[in-house]
């Protein structure tokens, strides 16, 4: 194979990747616990973008319910996103190994 050939595949695939990396910043995904008490909002960079408390479950004498739902929320959303990259960009990173996808 041509060495130049690889290099502009190299630099196709960088920007690829750029773009893939602006357009994560869009996706979205919500996950909730405690029957949509909580609500945690990720975005596809798997930042924390968005917390929804419902009143109800502000109990400063149960905050470690609060603690749980929040994390359980949080995962929630994270699964829902793992998923939507995998399905929106999988065929592009399946060969990879980025763990997760």
């Amino acid at each position: 194979m041509n060495p130049f050939d690889m290099l502009k595949n190299i630099n196709q695939l960088k920007d690829q990747f750029g773009n893939i990396q602006e357009e994560l910043k869009e996706v979205t995904a919500t996950g909730s616990s405690g029957g949509n008490i909580v609500n945690v909002t990720v975005n596809g960079k798997f930042e924390i973008i968005d917390i929804k408390l419902d009143p109800v479950c502000v109990d400063p004498r149960d905050v470690k319910m609060l603690q749980d739902l929040i994390i359980a929320a949080h995962h929630d959303a994270m699964a829902k996103i793992a998923e939507t990259i995998k399905s929106k960009y999988g065929p592009l990173l399946g060969g990879m190994g980025i763990p997760g996808l």
